[in-house]
């Protein structure tokens, strides 16, 4: 039986290849010589590459020592694929796989390399998106606040497939644009039964009173009007070795309104903020630095910042509230739902597939195509498994053997080691690339790429989607002809699970149909 500990892994494999080359360097070489090959040109006559530049930089001259191809071809170790070749070319030094037994021990083990590990499972962390205090319904709401939201939202898909506890603030009370998130297909916490208790806010009160860094200013049934004396208290917390804050902060005029976690969890916190928000928000750390040990009934909060980044405008945008609003959309309960998906999926990709950091705010259409683009080829996979079970309903086919009896050695398309080398395998990598656990104590800023699975999922559908165009999978019903077709149909489930997979994390259901 196949475990977590024996499934193949991409990091595994380049750590090992390094380790190897270190060791016969000696003298303390470190660094990354190897790297995974992702082109299907590059694919055709390898899978890891050390380059010639590298091993120069390694061994002298770039001479690899006598004996270090034979270690590459026989190193055994957890995670690492078996190796069918190694040697050394003008390129560097090039490994290839026993490729029909990746196939193998990826496609009789799919479970293990489409869902992510729960390695996390039991923390808790609130998502704070701070654009959306204080606003101010449907009509107001802007393309930033929107993206806050989807960035948020996805966030939250990509630690739970962790395993994490996630809890999102603020709250929305307008009934108008929780409708307009559910089309989306953004489940968003309403105020009803969040409130904050009468006891929270008179803590917090006592605790600002009693902060020496604060000056009591006016109260009110809301909250705590004061001034808060930020650089003092900041120079503090550097001392204590808390990094990344503008030197710039001094006096802050601020309104405790914190939201506290779930009462005797141990929570972290993430501010979800846009870059034109950052400096503001920094502030706001601090004063739940201030408050939160003496006043939330979770002491052990930690708070970290996410900037949102700009988004890239798409025109479709704009008109996006009026369009769902009106009575333009069929009536047609199946229809409706498919457009409000891919009207969805438009939007998260224009939106999401543009790094965080980036601060492009060119008009860019590309997004659109895309995420309509993999929900097609959701589609299109869906209606591959609905015509085989109704060919092998019919008699047509033979029965699906297990996935232990299928003939591997029959998937020689380069197509398919394109699929399965760069999406099936380094899949659960792709979703912890997204945002990295645990949080680094020290930093202000939470390591998150927001655009990972997009690229990753508008990639994975270009691949597919050649293969698919070039292969004939369900042949005729001939009995020589099964055995390819039962396997190339294996890998197919396993593309779809990994796209569902990897959908998930964006709250996008899959499409049967378009």
């Amino acid at each position: 039986m196949e475990t977590v500990d024996s499934r193949l892994s991409v990091s595994a494999t380049l750590e090992a290849l390094n380790a190897l080359l270190r060791e016969q360097a000696g003298d303390g070489a470190r660094g990354s010589v190897w790297f995974k090959e992702s082109s299907a040109r590059n694919l055709r006559g390898r899978d890891f590459l050390a380059p010639q530049a590298a091993l120069r930089a390694m061994f002298a001259d770039g001479q690899v020592p006598n004996g270090i191809i034979d270690r590459v071809c026989s190193l055994k170790c957890p995670g690492v694929p078996p190796i069918q070749s190694c040697q050394k070319d003008p390129a560097g030094l090039t490994v290839q796989l026993n490729r029909p037994a990746v196939f193998e021990q990826i496609l009789k083990g799919i479970h293990m390399y489409v869902k992510s590990p729960q390695i996390a499972h039991g923390q808790s962390i609130l998502l704070n998106c701070v654009p959306l205090h204080g606003h101010k319904g449907l009509n107001s709401l802007i393309l930033s606040q929107l993206r806050a939201i989807l960035v948020t939202d996805h966030l939250m898909g990509m630690l739970q497939a962790q395993g994490v506890d996630v809890h999102l603030v603020p709250a929305l009370a307008d009934e108008e644009i929780h409708q307009f998130l559910r089309q989306l297909q953004v489940e968003w916490p309403s105020v009803l039964g969040t409130a904050r208790k009468p006891e929270d806010v008179l803590a917090m009160k006592e605790a600002l009173r009693q902060c020496p860094y604060a000056t009591f200013a006016q109260t009110d049934q809301d909250g705590v009007v004061c001034k808060l004396h930020l650089k003092g208290f900041l120079q503090k917390q550097q001392q204590e070795g808390l990094e990344g804050y503008d030197p710039n902060i001094d006096v802050f005029f601020a309104v405790a309104l914190l939201q506290a976690a779930e009462p005797g969890r141990r929570c972290s916190v993430v501010h979800v903020v846009s870059n034109e928000e950052a400096f503001q928000q920094q502030k706001v750390d601090l004063l739940w630095r201030l408050v939160a040990p003496q006043a939330l009934a979770a002491p052990q909060v930690s708070n970290d910042s996410l900037v949102g980044g700009c988004v890239q405008i798409c025109p479709f945008c704009f008109y996006l509230p009026r369009l769902l609003k009106s009575d333009f959309l069929p009536a047609d309960d199946t229809w409706s739902e498919t457009v409000s998906v891919l009207t969805s999926a438009a939007i998260r990709f224009e939106m999401l597939s543009t790094a965080c950091q980036n601060q492009d705010t060119s008009i860019s259409t590309k997004g659109t195509k895309s995420g309509a683009f993999v929900m097609y080829n959701c589609a299109r996979l869906a209606t591959l498994f609905e015509t085989w079970q109704r060919a092998a309903e019919q008699g047509l086919y033979p029965a699906f053997p297990l996935p232990s009896e299928l003939n591997y050695s029959s998937l020689r398309e380069e197509g398919e080691w394109l699929l399965l080398f760069n999406s099936i395998l380094p899949f659960q990598e792709v979703l912890r690339q997204g945002i990295q656990l645990p949080f680094s104590s020290g930093g202000l800023r939470v390591t998150a790429s927001t655009e990972a699975i997009c690229k990753f999922l508008i990639q994975l559908s270009m691949d597919f989607s050649s293969y698919y165009n070039r292969v004939h999978i369900l042949g005729e019903p001939r009995p020589h002809l099964f055995d390819q077709m039962f396997a190339r149909l294996q890998l197919m489930r396993a593309v779809q699970e990994v796209l569902r997979s990897a959908l998930a994390t964006l709250h996008l259901p899959p499409l049967s149909q378009i």
